[in-house]
């Protein structure tokens, strides 16, 4: 209908808040900007990572491949991420990436001289900038740095030495996943649970009982003063239509009625550490509006292509 606006207002309310967790509802939009937000966060929020590693000296029982790959697997912070260059795109080092505007340079340096075998974790490696480290589990993990001193990349034995330079790099899950900043990132949609109080005083104690049984997840209760059906958590619900199924075994049909609320979900997010889970969902907010700007101006690109021919594509450089 002309003049109709499908203009929506997202609504966000925070559940949980951590460094690296958080649980919200989003209102008031479809799945498909609930699935785009979940694929930027994954995909296209930028970190930092290393990407290149220059060993000078391993005598270690682990190869130098080996080595480095476990380095780039080790999450950086990333507060900076945002604001550094691409390695490909700094004009700085013309994209040798080698430069203070798109790279973090880290050394390594370890040598056991003793019987007992030595760690070499993410706390050995040292790094330029201040603001890029090892992101530090030990609080989360409930160690005292006594008993766990970062992410072990290799173990020495006597004699056995370690050294390397390593680079690292701005980049996203995209292009690899050690650039990833999120574990985990899922969205179900909000359930409605209806049930039916005629139909369900029709049951004995012990039907109520095998209804409430037989959903894999903790959804019903039985209330223990009025004997009733009772939803307890309705985000229990899988989806699993297992309560249906026994609804209509009882000859029961409609029983209770489920629905998914199409414009309400409910986001967990765990981060890798690399950047909070608070900053990592308003990074991929403003890239996907980035990217929309982006669409607006192609759209608004080709409309000027087609009012002003060859002129528009001249004033662009075409």
């Amino acid at each position: 209908m002309e003049g109709a606006s499908y203009q929506r207002f997202p609504r966000v309310k925070i559940r949980e808040l951590k460094d690296e967790y958080a649980k919200f509802e989003l209102h008031d939009t479809d799945a498909s900007m609930a699935n785009a937000l979940r694929r930027v966060m994954i995909a296209e929020v930028p970190t930092i990572a290393i990407d290149l590693v220059e060993i000078e000296v391993n005598s270690s029982v682990l190869n130098d491949e080996f080595i480095a790959h476990r380095l780039g697997l080790i999450p950086l912070t990333s507060q900076r991420a945002m604001s550094m260059r691409f390695s490909r795109d700094c004009d700085a080092c013309d994209g040798d990436g080698q430069c203070e505007f798109c790279s973090v340079e880290f050394h390594l340096r370890a040598k056991c001289i003793s019987d007992q075998t030595l760690d070499v974790t993410s706390k050995d490696l040292y790094s330029s900038d201040h603001t890029v480290v090892p992101v530090d589990f030990t609080d989360s993990a409930g160690y005292e740095s006594s008993e766990q001193r970062g992410i072990i990349i290799v173990k020495l034995r006597r004699g056995q030495e370690l050294r390397l330079r390593a680079i690292a790099r701005k980049g996203i899950g995209k292009d690899h996943a050690k650039w990833s900043p999120a574990a985990t990132v899922t969205f179900m949609y909000e359930p409605e649970i209806h049930i039916n109080e005629d139909m369900m005083d029709t049951l004995t104690l012990e039907e109520k009982q095998s209804f409430v049984d037989s959903s894999p997840t903790r959804v019903f209760d039985i209330d223990p003063n009025t004997q009733q059906v009772v939803v307890v958590d309705p985000e229990a619900y899988t989806y699993d239509d297992e309560v249906l199924k026994k609804a209509e075994a009882m000859g029961k049909p409609g029983l209770v009625e489920i629905y998914a609320k199409e414009d309400s979900f409910i986001f967990t997010i765990e981060s890798t550490g690399a950047v909070k889970a608070f900053q990592l969902v308003l990074n991929a907010i403003e890239i996907l509006k980035q990217k929309l700007d982006a669409v607006r101006l192609s759209e608004d690109t080709v409309e000027a292509d087609d009012q002003f021919g060859e002129l528009g594509a001249h004033m662009r450089g075409g």
